[in-house]
This record gives C-alpha cells, sequence and structure tokens, in this order.
C-alpha cells in the first residue's frame, strides 16, 4: 500500500477528522489539506481569500495546490469540498491517488455547518438552502470518486476500517 487517499466531499462530510484519524493510522503517510496548505502559503484565511480576490482567485490556487501535493505517494489528501467539481483536478486526483467521496446526507451536514461563519460560501442568508444547492450541483462529480462511503450511517471507526480495507486491496 502507497498509493495516496484522497479525500472528497461537501463541507463538514468529515475530510479533515478522517484525514487526522487515518494518519494516526498510517504513520507512514503525510496528512495534507489543500485548504491548510492554501491558507498558510497565502497568509489568510480562505474567506478573506474569497473576501480580498474572489472564488476564481482561490480556485486557480486551489488548482494549483493539487497539482504540487498529488506527486508522490503515501499521503492522505483531503481537499476543499468544491475542488472536485474542476476536470482537471478530478484528474489528477483519480489518477495519483485513491479518491473516497465521503458522503453525507443534507441534514447531517447542515447540523454540522449551521454554526460555522468560516465557510465563505455558506457565509450568506439561507445557508441550508445553499448547501442544499451546492450538493446536488457536486454530487454528479462526488460520484465519480473511486469509493463512495456513506458516512451519515457508519461512525468514525467504521469509516476509517472501510478506507484501509480499500486501500490495502
Amino acid at each position: 500500500m502507497n498509493a495516496n487517499i484522497v479525500l472528497v466531499g461537501m463541507p463538514a462530510s468529515g475530510k479533515t477528522t478522517i484525514g487526522k484519524l487515518l494518519a494516526e493510522k498510517l504513520p507512514e503517510y503525510s496528512l495534507i489539506d489543500t485548504d491548510s496548505v492554501i491558507e498558510k502559503t497565502q497568509g489568510m484565511m480562505i474567506c478573506e481569500i474569497f473576501q480580498k480576490y474572489s472564488e476564481d482567485y482561490f480556485r486557480q490556487l486551489e488548482h494549483d495546490t493539487i497539482k504540487m501535493v498529488c506527486t508522490g505517494v503515501n499521503k492522505i489528501i483531503s481537499i476543499g469540498g468544491g475542488a472536485f467539481e474542476n476536470p482537471d483536478n478530478r484528474a489528477t486526483l483519480l489518477k495519483f491517488g485513491k479518491v473516497f467521496y465521503l458522503k453525507s446526507d443534507l441534514d447531517i451536514l447542515y447540523s454540522r455547518i449551521s454554526e460555522d461563519s468560516t465557510r465563505p460560501l455558506l457565509a450568506q442568508e439561507n445557508p441550508r438552502k445553499i448547501l442544499e444547492k451546492l450538493l446536488e450541483k457536486r454530487e454528479e462529480n462526488y460520484q465519480k470518486a473511486h469509493y463512495i462511503v456513506d458516512t451519515s450511517s457508519l461512525n468514525e471507526n467504521e469509516i476509517i476500517r472501510f478506507i484501509l480495507n480499500e486501500t490495502n486491496s
């Protein structure tokens, strides 16, 4: 086992949490959260990048970061919720890793995200409706992942076990 493990899904689907837990189980792997890489290299939060520059500017940073982090092996790569929408990102991630879509239903996503003001696409009026539209828009591309893990019905240990089993096969 040395392929990269890529975690995709909606905001609040558990990518960061599952990534950290996987990294504990796989000490030979390095954990890379592309949003964190962007924040570190830009010296500002993603919501600030959206405000100061634009979503398009952020998406270009995201694309460049994904190309950079996909080189090599033994990485757990967690990407932002919208990154898998870009066909070039999707092709790169599918080529250089086993991609797991952490799928959650809308009610669970909304309950996890409803108090989080750091998510720029949801920091608007009626965030539940925005989240619902994003999920509808992104679902088709998320379905292109190698594996779909329904996190609505599984606990963290079951999710980790599934990913490890599929990564080892």
